[in-house]
C-alpha cells in the first residue's frame, strides 16, 4: 500500500480523507452493534450504513481512476472496498467495463431484463411491489441477489464461478460467525445494508432519462455513442443541497451527474466547481431534494415499469422540469455495484 501514490496533492488530502472516514465510520458502527447494547444500535446501524455508502462511491471514483497514479492502484483499492460494501462476489473489471459503457455508448446497457422478467413472474412482482410500498427496497435486493451468485446465473461469467464460490463462502462464514455472536449485531448489518442499496438507488433514480438495453453482451452498440450534446441533454443533477454545499459530501458529490459525465476523470472533491464552471451560479440547473423526496414517495410501487398514473413519458428539457416538480416516477434499482 506504501506505493499507491495519488495523482494530485489535493487528491491526497481527499480522498484519504474519504478512506478514512469509510473505513472508520464502517469499524465504529460494527463496534456498537456489537458492544454499544440498545442505545448503541441505530447509532451503529446509522455508522455502518454510511460507511458502506463511502465505500460504494469510492469503488466508483477507482473505477475512473481518480485516486492513484498507477491504475492497477486504483482496481487493487476498488477490490478491497468491495468486501466493505458487498460488492465482491463479482469483479471490479465486471462494474468497470459496465459503466464505462454507460458513459461512452451513452445508455444504460444491461445483461438482466427486469421488466421481463417480473411480467414472467407475477406474483413475485406483487409481492416485490408490496414491499416497495412498505419502503423496502424489494428490487434492489433481487438485484443484489444476482450479484452475489453472478458467476452462477450469468453464462457470460461462468469462468469466474470458482472465485464467486470462494466470497460465498467466506462471507457466508463470517455472518454466521456474527450471527452466533450477536445477532443483534447481524440485524443491525442487514439494516444498514438496506440503508447503503436505498441510497445508491435514491441518488441513480433521475440522473438520466435513459431507458435500458440489453445488449451487454451483443454487438449492438446505442445510437448516441459519442453524442456529447445529447448527453448532456439528457443527464441531470438529482443534488442533496444548493445553498448548503457541504451536505452533498455526504454522497462525495455524486449529485453533480452533469459535471461528471461532462468530464469523467474529474474527482469527487472538484465536481461542484466543474457543475459552476459548465452552468453558473443558477439553481435552476439542478433537481433539489424536496421534489426527490416527494418522487420516491409518491411513486414507490410504479417505478419498475414506469407507469405511474396520470404522468407522460418526458425526456431532456421536459423531464429536468418534471422532475423540479415532482411529476415523474423516476428510475428504480440502477446502481453502478450491480454490473449486469
Amino acid at each position: 500500500m506504501a506505493s499507491w501514490t495519488f495523482k494530485t496533492k489535493r487528491g491526497r488530502r481527499w480522498h484519504s480523507a474519504a478512506i478514512f472516514y469509510a473505513l472508520t465510520a464502517y469499524l465504529s458502527g460494527w463496534s456498537l452493534l456489537f458492544v454499544g447494547g440498545w442505545v448503541g444500535f441505530l447509532p451503529g446501524v446509522i455508522l455502518l450504513g454510511h460507511g458502506m455508502i463511502i465505500a460504494a462511491y469510492l469503488i466508483h471514483e477507482c473505477a475512473h481512476n481518480t485516486l492513484f497514479k498507477v491504475n492497477r492502484h486504483n482496481l487493487q483499492l476498488a477490490n478491497l472496498l468491495g468486501w466493505i460494501c458487498g460488492s465482491c462476489y463479482g469483479t471490479v473489471e465486471d462494474i468497470r467495463m459496465k459503466h464505462f459503457r454507460h458513459h461512452v455508448e451513452n445508455d444504460d446497457v444491461v445483461w438482466f431484463d427486469y421488466e421481463a422478467f417480473f411480467k414472467r413472474h407475477p406474483k413475485v412482482y406483487r409481492l416485490t411491489i408490496v414491499l416497495e410500498w412498505f419502503y423496502i427496497p424489494a428490487h434492489d435486493i433481487l438485484m443484489h441477489t444476482i450479484m452475489v451468485f453472478t458467476a452462477f446465473i450469468i453464462p457470460q461469467r461462468r469462468n469466474q464461478w470458482r472465485r464467486n464460490l470462494a466470497v460465498i463462502l467466506v462471507r457466508s462464514a463470517l455472518l454466521i460467525s456474527i450471527a452466533l455472536w450477536s445477532f443483534a449485531a447481524l440485524t443491525g448489518y442487514f439494516l444498514a445494508y438496506m440503508i447503503m442499496i436505498i441510497v445508491l438507488r435514491f441518488v441513480d433514480g433521475l440522473e438520466h432519462d435513459y431507458p435500458y438495453r440489453t445488449n451487454m453482451y451483443t454487438d449492438e452498440v446505442s445510437m448516441h455513442k459519442g453524442d456529447l450534446a445529447w448527453e448532456q441533454e439528457h443527464t441531470f443533477s438529482p443534488i442533496l443541497s444548493w445553498r448548503f454545499p457541504f451536505v452533498n459530501w455526504i454522497i462525495l458529490n455524486f449529485g453533480f451527474h452533469n459535471a461528471h459525465h461532462a468530464k469523467p476523470t474529474t474527482p469527487w472533491f472538484d465536481l461542484p466547481q466543474l457543475h459552476r464552471k459548465m452552468f453558473g451560479d443558477n439553481p435552476k440547473t439542478v433537481i433539489r431534494l424536496w421534489p426527490q423526496l416527494l418522487m420516491y414517495h409518491r411513486y414507490r410501487r410504479y417505478r419498475i415499469f414506469h407507469d405511474a398514473p396520470g404522468l407522460k413519458h418526458v425526456t431532456g428539457a421536459d423531464f429536468l422540469k418534471a422532475a423540479q416538480s415532482a411529476q415523474l416516477t423516476g428510475g428504480n434499482a440502477a446502481s453502478f455495484l450491480t454490473s449486469f
